[in-house]
């Protein structure tokens, strides 16, 4: 997997999906936080909606996109998601998550060269959603 090294901005958007979590954190409400950078430089930030029926939970990526969508952006470049830890977790620290199989499927549909930044390796690099999600299917395949 092609890996980048992050940029100062990487960093902005990092701690924005940490303070939107910090923020709105509930014990079996709300885990995840997103933040989002279009390409025109906007920074969108939620959190995921968590369900009692597994299936219709929402992410926090899809909740950002929804929200940047509805704002009226539609080019992304950077898209990244942070894990509140659960009362019961002796480790407080908030963590940089890999995004799903379906939010890997909806950055790719609504950004196909979008940037996702995860933990790889022990280290927080940035890469191309095409990496994290290869032989997409789509609809001329």
């Amino acid at each position: 997997m092609m890996t980048y090294p992050l940029q100062e901005s990487d960093y902005t958007l990092i701690e924005a999906a940490s303070e939107r979590i910090k923020q709105l954190y509930e014990e079996d409400k709300h885990h995840v936080g997103a933040a989002l950078k279009t390409k025109s430089g906007k920074i969108v930030a939620a959190v995921h909606i968590e369900a009692y029926v597994g299936r219709i939970t929402v992410c926090a990526e899809a909740i950002a996109i929804g929200k940047a969508i509805s704002d009226g952006e539609k080019e992304f470049d950077t898209i990244v998601a942070v894990k509140h830890p659960y009362s019961d977790e002796t480790n407080r620290e908030l963590k940089v998550v890999s995004p799903c199989g379906m939010c890997r499927e909806l950055i790719s549909d609504y950004a196909e060269d979008c940037f996702v930044i995860i933990e790889f390796d022990g280290e927080t690099v940035k890469t191309r959603i095409s990496e994290l999600l290869p032989l997409k299917y789509t609809r001329s395949s």
